[in-house]
């Protein structure tokens, strides 16, 4: 699953149409490190008024009736991530441990996939005009690197502790 610092710095630059099955987090310290999931059954999108609303149904651990999307910071599937990217995407590639996704950056254009010898930190670029995100554990986060880059977003490497509450309010 994306890293949540990934996908607050995604958020301002991700549209997100809340639908069943996505993952999301609420930032507040009592509840931030929950991960919810869309689902008529038990967080129930409303929309109504022009606004869209999380409605928590059956919820009895918690005192949340329900709670506005916006304040929610979605975590994009990988799947999901992949297709946003769109004909950006060249490939995913695995080395050893690691994800690194292959795609055409802002200003070139697509190419022969120049292969993966990116080093470690943000995106690199080689020949043909493709980019390559930092070596990644978890493919999604690979992806969102590749997405930030693209959308001109912080592609940055995340940092080791994850302090996101803060930073999504």
């Amino acid at each position: 699953m994306i890293s949540r610092e990934l996908a607050v710095r995604l958020r301002p630059l991700l549209p997100w149409t809340p639908q069943n099955a996505d993952r999301f987090f609420i930032p507040g310290e009592e509840i931030a490190d929950s991960v919810f999931i869309v689902s008529d059954m038990v967080v129930e999108l409303i929309r109504a008024q022009g606004e869209s609303n999380f409605h928590f149904n059956g919820t009895t651990e918690w005192a949340l009736d329900s709670v506005s999307s916006e304040v929610a910071v979605w975590l994009p599937s990988e799947q999901q991530l992949r297709e946003a990217l769109g004909e950006a995407f060249l490939s995913l590639d695995r080395i050893g441990d690691r994800y690194v996704v292959s795609f055409v950056g802002p200003g070139s254009s697509p190419g022969v996939n120049p292969g993966v010898d990116s080093p470690a930190g943000s995106a690199s670029s080689g020949p043909g005009g493709a980019h390559h995100s930092a070596p990644m554990a978890d493919a999604a986060d690979a992806y969102a690197l590749a997405l930030l880059r693209v959308l001109g977003g912080d592609d940055s490497l995340p940092s080791e502790t994850d302090s996101v509450v803060s930073a999504a309010r």
